[in-house]
């Protein structure tokens, strides 16, 4: 097989019977170009189906049109895998295309992964992590406009978009005193990281507004996998006044905690309701009953993180405008998911 020759404008000029001249202020969209010479010359790039070299394009807009996404593991995760369906949806409704890599939290790999980026004229980098958390992200970002999705640095130097974990953990448990409980379990992760945090605050603050004690002997903390909410519900099951709802810090949790009610012979959720967190639809829609969750908004912050970039980009480019804003710290908030067990 051949490969099909490049159009170029002098074919396009040939084509439609015009001058280059008149086909680059086409291609440009000059107004001095009448409309009916306008749509022969257009209709002619149709049929001849050409495209514009993307390095020209770029030297005349100094924009790219792509945008650099790096992340830790989100690409090779299925949990967190729809914070780059947004990011990408967004990007190419913009006329944008992502350039990702994925970088296994190297930090080696991350700054050469940027350097690339910058040398490929970038428009923009996302900066993404697996999990809400605080970042030590490469010095050399700050080089290009950066966004950073899941997470954020300590001097809140760069615009993030994390989930808000606190109003999070108060809906969860919210949900449950709205059906009448009042001794609710919490099941939290046993690692030091935002979620852990903020989750168990809403939980107690969701308590405090309804004039329920805090018992803290109805908390445990394991690490956030079946086994771990398995021990934990366990534990919590043999309680002189057992609870009758059970928040888990997420789904994995509540998968090993379902098991655990279970084999004590109770029901779900007519003995024991249970609420998880995430809404990872692989475990909380196939557990019987379907797990009522919080969806984490990976979508939203994927959407909300091309955005704001694209929105910021114009300003970059007027000397001292974006210096003056400090940029924005914003929380997505989580929706509640129905499902049958509680």
């Amino acid at each position: 097989m051949t490969r099909k020759a490049k159009v170029t404008i002098q074919d396009i000029a040939r084509h439609a019977g015009v001058g280059v001249g008149t086909v680059s202020r086409v291609l440009n969209g000059h107004p001095s170009v009448s409309a009916e010479t306008e749509a022969t010359v257009r209709q002619s790039i149709a049929q001849l189906e050409y495209r514009p070299m993307a390095a020209a394009q770029t030297l005349r807009s100094r924009r790219s049109n792509v945008l650099g996404f790096i992340t830790d593991m989100i690409a090779t995760t299925p949990h967190a895998g729809q914070i780059i369906r947004g990011a990408q949806e967004t990007a190419w409704h913009s006329g944008k295309v992502l350039f990702l890599v994925n970088t296994e939290g190297d930090p080696e790999l991350e700054r050469s992964a940027v350097d690339v980026m910058i040398d490929r004229q970038v428009d923009g980098l996302i900066y993404a992590t697996m999990f809400h958390r605080s970042a030590t992200v490469p010095s050399n970002i700050y080089a290009v406009p950066t966004v950073l999705l899941d997470c954020y640095v300590e001097d809140a130097s760069l615009p993030s978009v994390v989930p808000d974990e606190f109003s999070g953990g108060y809906q969860a448990t919210k949900v449950l005193i709205d059906r009448g409980h009042r001794r609710i379990a919490f099941l939290n992760h046993v690692e030091p990281i935002p979620a852990q945090r903020l989750r168990v605050q809403g939980y107690q603050a969701a308590l405090a507004d309804h004039d329920i004690p805090f018992d803290a002997t109805l908390t445990s903390e394991a690490w956030s996998e079946p086994r771990g909410g398995y021990d934990a519900m366990k534990t919590l099951l043999h309680h002189p006044q057992r609870p009758t709802a059970v928040f888990c810090f997420n789904d994995r949790m509540a998968m090993g905690a379902y098991e655990a009610i279970r084999q004590q012979g109770l029901r779900i959720p007519q003995d024991i309701a249970v609420i998880g967190y995430d809404n990872q639809e692989l475990i909380a829609a196939n557990l019987w009953p379907g797990l009522t969750t919080m969806q984490l908004p990976h979508y939203e912050m994927g959407v909300w993180a091309v955005e704001h970039l694209l929105a910021e980009l114009p300003a970059t480019s007027e000397k001292g405008d974006s210096a003056e804003r400090a940029p924005l710290q914003v929380k997505l908030a989580c929706s509640l998911i129905l499902r049958d067990s509680v």
